[in-house]
């Protein structure tokens, strides 16, 4: 089923169940009203809304309306804690790469991951607000997932089964003040400029086939001031799945129910042809694009996001229907 949370003047917005197609919704007020009440009491509570989504699916809700992305806070605006992962390896190698750093010895313990503000996530159509174009802001499309309660120190099938619903996400970066080599530090926190999630949060089953050992096996589409920028596929090159990623986060302390985890920026790795490199799929942040040019023209030509840039990340099904909706953002100075 697809969920996802409308503006109501409050914080947490208001729980609304979306059809398949993405065209009607439902409101969930007799189930829930939010949609971490939801995932508190998810064996109870999911049958109920998924009685929902079917009636809206076979035209039998009788309270539907016209599904309206716009008014869409992000699925769960508020959450127990957000951890931001390195699942795949390549846009990290190419930035240390690129940079001049020495390569990351493989880590038996995993990628590395970063704790980040949940306090107030962002809908898809939500501006991203910058002080200053000097900091460099940069988008990082990719996916995540919301997690029921996950035990301390269990194996990654079992965190696996903890996944309740995967998004979207766009975790904006302000590359100018990350810290090299991922040094500690002030800057490291305020490099995270906030996370903004697609309209709608889907459940695993949605997925069918392309749902599989935690990755998700289709194509991310991002565009940038209309022009597409990236079409890596998700499975590829998820060197970390999910449950792999979850038990890594659970290791010494377990998630709650509504704890988010993202896999961070997508990306597919280089062809190496003849001693040139190239990258066929494009790319989900700047700052991976800016890597590609200084290893193949020895410099950085593209410029980070200006204000009046847009932004529009989706991911579509095998039979090309939008999965999530799409994130659709704007940069805007913050006192606009």
């Amino acid at each position: 089923m697809k969920l996802a949370s409308y503006k109501d003047g409050s914080r947490d917005g208001q729980l609304v169940v979306v059809s398949r197609d993405l065209s009607q919704a439902h409101y969930a007020s007799h189930v829930a009203n939010r949609l971490q009440q939801a995932l508190d009491d998810w064996n109870f509570l999911s049958p109920q809304l998924q009685d929902i989504f079917d009636a809206l699916n076979a035209g039998r809700a009788r309270h539907a309306f016209p599904f309206d992305p716009a008014q869409c806070m992000a699925p769960l605006p508020r959450a127990h804690q957000l951890i931001s992962s390195e699942a795949y390896p390549s846009h990290t190698a190419l930035l240390r790469k690129a940079a001049g750093l020495p390569e990351v010895p493989e880590r038996a313990a995993g990628p590395e991951m970063a704790q980040c503000a949940s306090d107030a996530l962002l809908g898809a159509h939500d501006p991203l607000l910058c002080a200053t174009e000097a900091l460099g802001l940069d988008f990082g499309a990719g996916l995540a997932v919301v997690t029921g309660d996950i035990p301390q120190d269990c194996a990654a099938d079992r965190a696996l089964d903890g996944v309740r619903l995967l998004m979207l996400c766009n975790q904006a970066r302000l590359r100018h003040l990350v810290p090299a080599g991922g040094a500690p530090g002030a800057a490291a926190l305020q490099s995270w400029a906030g996370t903004a999630f697609g309209p709608v949060a889907v459940t695993p089953d949605e997925l069918g086939e392309a749902w599989a050992r935690g990755r998700v096996n289709l194509a991310l589409q991002t565009g940038w001031n209309g022009r597409k920028v990236g079409l890596c596929e998700a499975g590829t090159d998820m060197e970390y799945p999910f449950g792999q990623l979850l038990a890594l986060a659970a290791k010494t302390r377990p998630l709650r129910a509504g704890s988010i985890v993202c896999a961070g920026p997508l990306s597919n790795a280089g062809v190496e042809k003849k001693g040139q490199w190239s990258w066929p799929h494009g790319y989900h942040s700047i700052a991976e694009n800016r890597a590609m040019e200084v290893l193949q023209d020895g410099q950085a030509s593209t410029e980070f996001l200006r204000y009046g840039d847009t932004l529009r990340i989706e991911m579509k099904t095998a039979a090309g229907s939008s999965l999530f909706g799409a994130i659709e953002q704007e940069v805007v100075p913050l006192n606009s």
